[in-house]
């Protein structure tokens, strides 16, 4: 892979000069979308006081090269944390480039607003404690909604969806802290913006996958059309904004466009001329969008004249630009998933002795989540094997953006390596389950239907299970046992193969206690659960690392973490001994004077008395030595685990500074 072609622009002398011009520090805010990573890139070429800013940047597939110390995870909608940020890092040039609810995909309402509103607000009130050079904010020809024919800046905006609502009331943010607060910013409207690391999924990248292959995707009516803007030169708009408007017309609306009208099907004749397609386009073969419109175009007359800024690439100039680029990016794009829904899962994966089974449950973990729909993150937790898990982990992580590898200074039990992914993990939802195959990555999809549902907890209840049929009896009854002894309601069968909602999880991770036993905290939490029937297979490779006594171990765990009645039941007997040694010693009381003894007799009993009550003492004393010993446990208040190493996009933290940084930022998301 070409690294130059991949990451480079269409920028000239004056214009990279005017980039290297910005006062510094520079945040972008939705760095890890289509052109805030462009500008990253971009202007990381000839600086290195530039900041990339979002949710989860440092996850982004699209940043999965930039140094990590550029990348912050932030949420916008955090005002604590994005306050401290912005506090720590004093930006002077700050663009906005976070949105929702721009694709079809992005359809939660309160989120649309929320971020797009609320969120340029917090951005605002946090700079204007601070103070900046420059504050550019990210709008869209959208706000202009049914009035789209070459509107200029001050016709009225018509907008007619929730989200042109929601930049429309960012878009009055601007003018309000601008014109009477001061505040130095400026909206930039832009129109259809395209070029390199756009979303698979969009019209462009859509119409360049199948140019190269000799055909035309489906397309909607040849009429409606689009003001075609290449990326590369509306951020040399967002530039020249920073450097003038913002300084001499704060608050004002910019139209980023290109002023011509390109309708579908002049779309089509581009892409024939450049590819050579043989066929004619079939129009109509895709269902207009409800935003589709048939003159939607804009003029740039306003922004020429404020800060000399014009579009300089035609759309066929810049769609052979794009293709070069697709050609270039092939193999990064090749990994690239564009999920339906908007919501992620986590799948936390505890390994041990499982460097076989690793490759095929990442696999089967991708095919799963692809089939679902929704955002995914695979997180192996590696408790040092002492199998090269943690190299089969690093080669995933090398070619799966979806991949995270942590790595244990020892092994600290399963338990608590579902607690290590949980902690860094960014779902709206995390499942866990282990390395050895056992909890098939094909159940996940009936999980989240269950989710889907309204239930905050789905557990995996075992039907059968291909093990010893001793070991299935003994299963059984432990469960069973579990339930009847334990305070508060156990569902049987049911494992630590499980999903839990973001909200259940976040009580889970405030759990103080070491000794975790989470498929009974799981219980404890509440909330509303259900199970999904499951077979429950042997493992993919290898034997159980699971013996007799270590099961014995398990089940001691789980009752004695969930139930007093053990110490209850050394009451009862003991009052029980108690009471029958009374009526022993009345009966023999009343026996020795009703006939007198003429030998010694009682040795046995009194031999079967000391050994039976000898050994009710012994059994009570071990069972408060294992309540003794997990309070001993608890007192210490060692930590639940180390880690050794996380891989976390492409990204390698092995010291504890870099590790604990990463967590903080992750948790302040």
């Amino acid at each position: 892979m070409n690294k130059d072609a991949l990451y480079s622009h269409n920028w000239n002398e004056k214009e990279i000069e005017e980039a290297k011009k910005l006062i510094g520090p520079i945040l972008i805010v939705g760095a890890s979308g289509f052109i805030g990573s462009k500008f990253f890139f971009n202007l990381s070429r000839y600086r290195d006081d530039v900041y990339a800013c979002s949710r989860n940047a440092k996850q982004s597939w699209r940043l999965s090269a930039a140094e990590s110390s550029r990348l912050i995870n932030l949420d916008i909608l955090n005002f604590d944390s994005l306050k401290n940020a912005i506090g720590r890092l004093k930006p002077q040039t700050i663009f906005n480039l976070s949105a929702y609810g721009a694709y079809s995909r992005q359809t939660d309402t309160e989120k649309i607003h929320q971020t797009n509103y609320i969120g340029t607000l917090n951005l605002i009130r946090a700079l204007m404690e601070t103070g900046c050079s420059a504050f550019v904010q990210a709008g869209t020809s959208s706000e202009y909604g049914l009035n789209c024919a070459g509107p200029d800046e001050n016709d009225t905006l018509s907008p007619n969806s929730d989200y042109a609502v929601s930049k429309v009331g960012a878009s009055y943010l601007v003018k309000y802290y601008g014109t009477i607060l001061n505040f130095p910013c400026v909206n930039l409207r832009l129109y259809s913006v395209y070029g390199p690391w756009e979303e698979r999924d969009r019209l462009i990248p859509t119409l360049i996958s199948n140019g190269l292959q000799g055909k035309y995707p489906n397309l909607v009516n040849k009429d409606i059309s689009r003001d075609f803007v290449y990326v590369d030169d509306c951020l040399n708009a967002f530039v020249k904004a920073a450097l003038n408007a913002c300084k001499t017309n704060p608050g004002i609306s910019l139209n980023i466009a290109s002023g011509i009208k390109t309708t579908l099907e002049n779309v089509a004749k581009t892409a024939q001329k450049i590819f050579g397609i043989q066929n004619e386009p079939v129009f109509g073969s895709m269902a207009n969008r409800k935003w589709d419109l048939v003159d939607w175009y804009g003029n740039p007359d306003f922004a020429e004249k404020i800060m000399g800024w014009k579009y300089k690439t035609s759309f066929e100039e810049g769609l052979r630009s794009n293709v070069e680029w697709e050609k270039v990016a092939a193999e990064k794009l090749k990994h690239v998933y564009i999920p339906s829904k908007n919501k992620m899962v986590s799948a936390i994966v505890a390994c041990y002795k499982d460097n076989l089974s690793i490759p095929i449950l990442h696999k089967r973990l991708t095919e799963a989540f692809t089939k679902t729909g929704y955002d995914y993150e695979i997180i192996f937790v590696n408790d040092a094997s002492p199998n090269n898990d943690e190299e089969v982990i690093a080669n995933l992580c090398a070619g799966d953006s979806h991949v995270i590898g942590i790595s244990h200074s020892r092994n600290f039990g399963s338990q608590s390596a579902f607690l290590s992914g949980m902690e860094i993990s960014s779902g709206d939802a995390v499942v866990f389950m282990d390395g050895d195959g056992q909890d098939p990555p094909e159940i996940i999809p009936k999980f989240i239907k269950k989710w889907e549902e309204g239930y905050d907890i789905v557990y995996g209840k075992r039907v059968k299970r291909e093990a010893p049929f001793y070991m299935q009896i003994f299963y059984k009854l432990f469960y069973r046992i579990f339930k009847k002894l334990s305070d508060i309601k156990i569902p049987v069968d049911a494992g630590d193969f499980s999903l839990v909602d973001r909200k259940a999880s976040e009580y889970l991770m405030k759990f103080t206690e070491k000794d975790v036993f989470l498929r009974g905290l799981r219980a404890w939490v509440g909330f509303k659960q259900t199970g999904v029937s499951y077979l429950r297979p042997e493992r993919l490779f290898g034997k159980s690392t699971n013996n007799f006594w270590k099961n014995i171990w398990w089940a001691k765990k789980g009752i004695f973490s969930f139930s007093t009645k053990p110490l209850q039941y050394i009451q009862s007997i003991g009052v029980f001994v108690f009471l029958v040694t009374v009526g022993l010693g009345v009966f023999y009381l009343v026996d020795y004077f009703l006939h007198p003894p003429t030998d010694a007799r009682g040795i046995t009993t009194i031999i079967l008395l000391v050994l039976g009550i000898g050994s009710i003492q012994l059994i009570s004393t071990s069972i408060l030595g294992d309540y003794i010993g997990k309070i001993t446990e608890e007192v210490k208040s060692r930590p639940r685990f180390i880690r050794n190493k996380i891989l976390y996009n492409g990204k390698i933290y092995s010291s504890s500074e870099d590790i604990s940084k990463l967590i903080n930022e992750i948790k302040s998301i």
